[in-house]
Order: structure tokens, then sequence, then C-alpha cells
């Protein structure tokens, strides 16, 4: 069972139960994954947990009673969850617990009923019918409604299966019987039910000798094995799916009675075999139906033929009822067999792969009987062949041909364009599914590859190649398992080896993701420096006043005059310029699937304008059939992972930028040294940061985690291990760069804020010393055009300098005292500091509760000197203290050694 099957059934259990609150359903998902085992159910043991269900149970008639008849239905899973049943006898506190929840659910629907009940009462007759008038008239009914009854719940049953067919397939229409096959009941061969004739009872056959009551039910019998009714003998109308009963003469003589009582069930198997062929002989039953159907008449020619030379028995005088019964015997196992399975497969209401699994499982139940398991074998090879012909076309070539809805796999109407427009579109998952009561059982092993060997050749064909399995063998029944698994071995492995080729091979595949990793994961260093020096002034402007073709044309510039030239794929990269920041984006794409999805997608915009490094993102165009792998999925993912670190790369820049024109103001003398050495410190420490989260990401991150998908892909199988490996490269990097957690990444969001702010703080300062400017006008770097500077310039340059370095020293004295900018850098010390930190020791958190061990290097590279490591032990016992007033663990592990390496630095 499938991790997502066992989260489906724990909450559709908890919903029947009426649970609400407590731990929730993840516990019981986790509990039960932990001790899932490959147990199989037996026969041997299906049928002891039933005996020890019915033992337990107050009303075990009842019970074994409805066993039967769901098992009669042939519902899946019945033995298994028999079994289960059996187990939670044996445990008395969750017996308890039932019987508390079942008296609490009955007291609700009782009030509940209660509330909304309306008193009726029924009106009392004035006269009183005998018990002779009331078997009369029940006669009369049942004969006039019996036949119109079961007519209109069969047209009824036809009217659905076509309206379901039509819904489904709007195009492709089934044809229709006309109505007079319908409305005249004589061509169906089956007894006529209509009211009995009346017979004089002085000519009653009881009147006439032995011999003669014996010839006249000979005569009878005949005709009523053919499903006509006799002088003697008349069949009773059929009520639902009801065996037909017989009525025979009052007067006749025991002896004979007997004899006929015991012939009576071959017509009656007779009548339920041949209701059966034309009922489910409609085109809306489907061709494994019909072709069950078309086995059992080959099988009814036979029996006729016998009947026919019983009659000619009977005309020569050589036959009499104790020879009727001597060669009607071998045949009553054959029409008793039939008529089982054709009950069961109308109760069970089965159609395709449902009626092929009733027949399979009735043919190894028979084993140890010859003649039983020979007749169902035949039966089943015959139906089977409708289905196998549909699945042979699957797996050898990708095509589903299925006009009545009976095949396993089954298509739906999705359009592969929406693979590169749709974040959630599930193309490969939901464009062909199987759907699980139309699974035979013996080939429930084989459903996964079934459907993967189809969909595999279907990418192939739908990209204009015409390909067909060189193995194509014809697929047939036998009881030997490994027979038809052969087949579908060897088509699997052809498909995958195609496909995979194709995709590799002819698609290029890896070169494709090496071309994403260029430029989505920054792996061109020189191509990125260039782009950004070139759309530095651009990206600075608001989003609206961004003109997108002048981006395009500069990132074409920047592609062309650097290595990414040499990308064959260059081209189909594009610009994006995303409505939110990465933070939103990240939100929405988490909340898809979810409860909160509605009331984010319509929660209102924030009213601060974007910028264009803050909307900035690549996009790529890939085609079909690449775009099953690098689909708007993983697209989404690489624009997470770029725009996190374009934007770690911008702060980086104006970091740097910050450094260059600090240099310049080094020179100086300055009064207020103290709090721009502060001012320094901090930028430093704020490089240090960004570089350092940088290198982890990129080096620690992303550049092994790509390793590993490389080998892996060339290590894989199929298309699936392709995607997987893919998808899982995607989400390790989302989550070891902190981007899959809300939490951490708003930490950080606020970190990069902070740089941000105190970049454009000492910009502005730098601008108001006009220190660059100042510089150029008075440094004769290149002398005159008489040639190089002279003695007496260079004294008079050094003059004019010094004097300056006093103007500007005093100047930017006066500006910090007016401005209070020590105390504004001192916030911004204090607030990053308390960011770090907080992040910091976030990070100890999730890399020991979670096992993130990856996240520990980022405190490692961060706090390689132990510079924090005292005010974090500090945090850390705050919390322990905290969580232990509570009566609360705070966390499940211990703390990893390194830069925490304080006594004080542990769990409680």
């Amino acid at each position: 069972m499938s991790e997502f099957r066992i989260h489906h059934d724990v909450n559709e259990l908890l919903s029947l139960l009426h649970v609400r609150g407590g731990d929730g359903a993840e516990v019981y998902i986790d509990l039960l994954q932990k001790n899932r085992t490959p147990y199989v159910t037996t026969t041997v043991s299906a049928h002891s947990a039933k005996v020890k269900i019915a033992e337990f149970s107050k009303t075990p008639d009842d019970f074994l009673r409805k066993y039967e008849e769901i098992k009669s239905k042939n519902a899946r899973n019945l033995d298994p969850l028999v079994y289960l049943l059996s187990k939670l006898t044996e445990d008395k506190e969750t017996l308890h617990c039932l019987q508390q929840n079942a008296k609490e659910r009955s007291e609700t629907s009782s009030n509940t009923a209660a509330s909304s009940s309306t008193n009726f009462t029924i009106p009392s007759t004035s006269t009183k019918m005998s018990m002779q008038e009331l078997e009369e008239l029940r006669k009369k009914l049942g004969t006039a409604t019996a036949s119109s009854t079961v007519q209109q719940s069969a047209e009824v049953t036809r009217k659905m299966l076509r309206e379901r067919h039509n819904k489904k397939n709007p195009t492709m229409l089934n044809p229709v019987f006309p109505n007079w096959v319908y409305e005249r009941p004589a061509l169906i061969g089956d007894f006529l039910t209509g009211v009995p004739a009346v017979i004089d009872p002085a000519h009653a056959v009881g009147t006439m000798p032995l011999a003669a009551q014996e010839q006249a039910l000979v005569e009878d019998l005949l005709y009523v094995l053919l499903g006509v009714d006799g002088r003697d003998v008349v069949a009773q109308p059929v009520l639902g799916r009801q065996s037909r009963s017989f009525i025979i003469d009052p007067t006749l003589d025991m002896s004979v009675k007997e004899l006929v009582n015991r012939i009576l069930p071959v017509a009656a198997s007779y009548s339920t075999i041949t209701r059966f062929i034309e009922e489910k002989s409609s085109f809306e039953y489907g061709q494994v139906n019909h072709a069950l159907t078309a086995a059992m008449r080959t099988l009814m020619k036979e029996y006729l033929i016998l009947v026919t030379q019983l009659e000619h028995l009977h005309r020569q005088g050589l036959l009499s009822l104790q020879k009727m019964w001597f060669y009607i015997q071998p045949t009553m196992r054959t029409m008793e067999i039939l008529a089982s399975i054709a009950t069961s497969v109308d109760k069970g209401d089965c159609m395709g792969g449902a009626t092929l699994s009733l027949l399979h499982d009735r043919t190894f139940n028979y084993t140890g009987d010859n003649q039983a398991q020979e007749l169902c074998l035949y039966l089943t090879k015959a139906a089977s062949v409708p289905y196998f012909e549909i699945l042979e076309k699957w797996i050898y070539r990708g095509i589903i041909k299925d006009p009545y809805s009976e095949f396993m796999v089954e298509e739906h109407e999705l359009q592969k364009e929406k693979i590169q427009e749709d974040y959630n579109d599930k193309y490969w998952d939901q464009r062909y599914t199987i759907v699980q009561h139309r699974i035979p059982s013996f080939l429930q092993k084989m459903a996964d590859k079934i459907l993967s060997t189809g969909k595999y050749l279907n990418v192939v064909r739908e990209c204009g190649r015409d390909v067909t399995c060189p193995d194509a063998k014809e697929v047939l029944y036998t009881l030997k398992e490994r027979a038809y698994v052969e087949q579908i071995e060897k088509a699997y492995n052809y498909a995958s080896k195609v496909l995979l080729s194709f995709l590799m091979e002819e698609k290029e595949l890896v070169t494709r993701l090496r071309s994403i990793k260029h430029y989505f994961l920054m792996d061109k260093g020189d191509f990125f420096v260039h782009f950004m020096d070139l759309t530095e002034e651009e990206l600075k402007k608001q989003v609206d006043d961004i003109i997108p073709p002048r981006l395009e044309a500069l990132l074409e510039l920047a592609l062309r005059m650097s290595t990414a030239n040499t990308d064959p794929f260059k081209d189909d990269l594009k610009i994006d310029l995303m409505p939110h920041d990465v933070i939103t984006q990240l939100l929405r794409v988490l909340a898809i699937e979810t409860k909160q999805e509605k009331a984010i997608i319509n929660a209102d915009p924030t009213d601060v304008a974007l910028s264009g490094l803050e909307a900035f993102s690549f996009d790529y165009i890939v085609k079909w059939p690449l775009s099953l792998i690098i689909n708007r999925k993983a697209l989404t993912r690489y624009q997470m992972l770029f725009r996190h670190m374009f934007y770690c790369k911008h702060v980086e820049r104006l970091l740097c930028n910050v450094w260059i024109s600090n240099k310049a103001a080094n020179q100086y003398s300055l009064h207020s040294a103290k709090w721009f050495a502060t001012a320094f410190a901090l930028r430093q420490r704020m490089l240090n940061f960004v570089q350092n989260i940088q290198y982890y990401m990129m080096f620690e991150v992303m550049e092994p985690t790509w390793h590993n998908m490389e080998n892996n892909l060339k290590s894989a199988s199929n298309i699936d291990d392709v995607l997987c490996h893919h998808t899982s490269f995607l989400d390790n990097c989302l989550k070891d760069c902190m981007l899959t957690n809300p939490e951490l990444l708003k930490i950080f969001s606020k970190l990069m804020s902070v740089c941000v702010m105190f970049t454009n703080c000492m910009q502005r300062f730098t601008q108001s010393m006009r220190v660059d400017s100042e510089m150029k006008r008075l440094t004769l770097e290149h002398g005159t055009m008489d040639g190089p500077p002279t003695k007496n310039e260079r004294t008079e340059e050094a003059e004019k300098k010094r004097l300056t370095s006093k103007f500007l020293a005093e100047h930017v004295d006066a500006l910090q005292s007016d401005s209070g900018f020590e105390a504004t850098i001192s916030k911004f010390d204090s607030n990053f500091s308390s960011l770090l930190l907080d992040l910091l020791d976030k990070l100890s958190i999730y890399s020991t509760n979670d096992c993130e061990h990856s996240m520990i290097n980022i405190i490692y590279r961060l706090d390689f000197n132990g510079f924090y490591t005292e005010r974090l032990e500090r945090m850390a016992i705050e919390r322990s203290q905290k969580a232990a007033y509570w009566g609360v663990s705070c966390c499940g592990g211990s703390i990893p050694r390194g830069p925490f390496h304080g006594p004080q630095y542990a769990c409680v």
C-alpha cells in the first residue's frame, strides 16, 4: 500500500469515526508506515479469522450471512479486512474505544433524528383479508409485476452505463440494440411467466396410472429444460436476482415428484444462465462480458444437444424418469457452476477486470476438482481475450482502445502544453491513471509496470515516432502467471530503454539540465558579473518602470560577450519579472492543495512596489517531451533558488561598493574615527555573512547535490527514475538553502534588508563627503601636457591634499554630530547581531531536532572563531529553563559540538 493510500484511508477512518482533535492523522500514518509488513492473507488464515469473529459475535448467523453476501459480490480485500477484524477482537482496549465511539455516534444520530422527525399515522382498514385471499393476491401481484420489474431494472442499469460512458467519451457513443429486442420476451429463450392455465381436477395428472404419470412428466421436463412451461410443471416469476422456482401439480405421485425435484435444479440453472447471457450481451456491459456470454452460449449449445438427444429417446419410447436422471447428472455440475458464476457477476455488477478477477478466483478455488477447474479455465481464457487485446496495444504501442471503459488504465483529456504554464499541472501523473477495481487479480502485481510501459511508449509516439515492441507476442491467460509476466517485463524493458535513450541522446536531457544550471544556479560567474554591470541601473527602477525588451537586449549582449556564448541552448533563456517577492512566491507554492491556498491566493497584494531586483528572475523555454522532466513545477523551484542567490549576489555587490567608497575615506584622519571604524567592522561582518552564505549554498549544497544527481542519471533505467532523481535534487537544494522553512527564510530576509539599508545609509554618507570628486579634482596622476609634474607642483599638491583632508574631517565630524550618525550605526549593529544570533539559534535547533545536519555547516562557517558561542549558550539556557518550567523537553537530541562547545549548551 502506498503512502498516499495510507494517508487517504486514515483520514477517511477518522472522518467516519467522527474523531476530532487529538494527535491528528500524521501520528497514525507514521505509526502504520513503521509497522507495515509484507504479510499476505491466505485462504486458510481468512477462514480461521472468519470462524473467530463468528464465535466472538453475538449474532454469528447474521455475520456469516453478510460475509457470504459480500463475498458473492467479489469485493476486493475482503479477506484482509476479516483478518484485521479478527485481530481487533483480541485487543480489549481498542474494542472498548470502538464501542464507546459507536455509542456516542448513535446518540448523536438519534438526537438529530428526534429533532427533525415527523409523526405519521397509518390509516386503519375497516375489513380484514383472509390468509387465502392474501396468498392469491400476492401470487397475482407477483405474476403481474415480476417480468416488468426485471425489465425496468435492467433498462435502468443499461441507461446508467450508457450515460456514464457517453459522459467520459462524448465523441464515441456506444451502439444500442433496438427496443423490440427487449420488448419481445419470447426471443430470450427463458420462461414466459403469466397467469397459469386452470386445470380441471377431473383430468389432473394424479388421476392417471403411475406409468402414464411418468411419461407425462418426462414430456413436461423436456419442455421445462428448454425454458418452456409444461402442463404439470410451471415456472414461478423471478423477483430480482433470485433463482427460478417451479410449481408441480400437487396430485402427482410422491415417487415421481421426488425424481422431478431432483431434475428441476438443472432447469433453474438454465433459466439463470439464459437470462444472464441475454442481459450481458447488451453493448453497455463491455467486451469481457460479451466474450464470457459467448463462451457460455457455446456451452448452452452442448446442453441443448443433450436435451435434443433425450427427446429423441423419448419419441422412441426409451426414456424414463430414471434414465433422464441418469443422463442429466453429468450436466448438473456444469450448469450449477455456470449459474453460480452468472449470479456472482450479476450481483457484483462486474465488468472488465472485475469479471476476470472473479473468474480467476473461481478457477483457483476449484483446485482439486479437475472438471470444474477446466470449465472455469475455459471461461476465463475466453473472457480474457478482449482484455488482453487492449493490453497488447497498450504495452506494445502505447495506445488505449477501450470503448467500454474496462481496462485498468484510464485516459484523461489533459493538454501537455499546460506543463509549461501551470505549476500544479500533473500531466505525467494524471494523463493515464490506474483504476483499482478494473485490475484483474492475476495482474495486480504488474499493474504499475503495465501503466509505465504504455506511458513511456505514448510519449515517444506523441513525438511523431512510430514504436512497436520487437518482442511483441500474443498474451494469453494461463494459470502459470510467469508466461504473461515475462511478456510484460520484456515490453516494459523495451519501453524504458526507448524513452530513456530518446530523451538522453536525441533530446540531450543532461545537456539541457547543465544549461539550466549555468543560469539558474549561477554557474557562469563572468556572465553574471557582466549582466549585473549592464542591468544595474535598470533593475534599480520599480517593476512598472522597467522596459522588458531593454532587459532582453542586455541579456542577449551579456550572453554573447561571456563564456555562456558556447552554450547551444542559450537562446531559450528569457527574462521574467515576477509579481511577488521570493517569500510570497514560496508561501504560495507551499500552500498549493492545502486549506490556506484560497486565502493566500485571494489576499490583497502588498502596497509596497517591488523593485526590479526583487522581481527579477529568469525563465526557460522547454518543449515536449523534455517538459515532462523540466516542467513548470521544476522551473519554479529553479526560479526560487535563483532569486534567492541573485539577491544575495546583489547585496554582496552593494557591500563591496561600500568597501570601495570607504577605502577613499580611510586616508583622512577623522576625529570620529571610532564610530567610523565601527561602521567598517559592521560592513565587514555583513560581507562575511553574505559571502559565506553564498559559498555554503553553491559549494556545499548545490554542487555536491548536482554531482550526485548526474551520477544517478547515468544509472537510471527509466524515465520515472530520472524524474525522481531530478525532483530529489531540487527538493534537497531548496531544503538545505532554507527555502522550505518560512521561519528561517523570514529571518534571512530581514538580515538582507538590514544589509541593504546599511549600504544605502553609508552611500549617502559617502556622497555627502564628495571624497571621490574632490580627489579626482586635486590629483595630478598623469601630469600635464608639458610632462610629468614638477617638484613645486608636487609640493603644492600635497599641501592641497592636507588642507582638503582637514576640511573634510571637520565637515564629517560636524555631519556626524548633527545627524546622530553614531546612533544609527549602533542601531544597525544591534539589529544585525540580534537577527544573526536568532538565525544561528534556529539553525542549531533544526539541525538537531530535524536531523538537517547540512545546515550545521552554516554555523561552523559563520561562527568559525566562537564569537557568537557565549551568547548562543545563554539563549539555549534560557530556552531550556523556560521549557523545564512548562514541563516540556526543549528538543529531542543533543546539540552538536563544535562552535557551541560550552557545558551549558545542552538539552534539559
